[in-house]
């Protein structure tokens, strides 16, 4: 997928590069608040077929996204400790090098 004018990534390409961290902030996020009980039932309330977060809900999640993004970890190609905000910034200038020719290979971010 080519960048587009301005050097900015496509929307498609964007989510491509969100995806490799989906399980690793998104999906944990979820399932922390609710296996901690930051978030219930009672947080949510039914309209017209669908559900809404409620907005002590929605600042329980925030906290706890802000909390993972926060988080720690080795980076898989540096070795070194970073943010997974830090390792978001850090794989979009890999992906970015790999596309303007850089470096040879993209390598997505993985754990363990």
């Amino acid at each position: 997928m080519p960048l587009r004018s301005g050097g900015n990534l496509s929307p498609a390409l964007a989510l491509d590069l969100a995806e490799e961290f989906r399980p690793l902030i998104a999906d944990s996020t979820v399932i922390q608040v609710v296996n901690n009980g930051e978030v219930s039932r009672s947080d949510f309330t039914r309209r017209a077929g669908g559900c809404q977060l409620e907005r002590a809900g929605r600042r329980a999640v925030i906290g706890a996204y802000e909390r993972r993004m926060s988080h720690e970890i080795k980076h898989p190609v540096f070795g070194y400790r970073v943010s997974y905000r830090r390792a978001l910034e850090v794989q979009t200038r890999l992906l970015a090098a790999h596309l303007t020719g850089e470096i040879p290979e993209y390598t997505p971010f993985t754990t363990r």
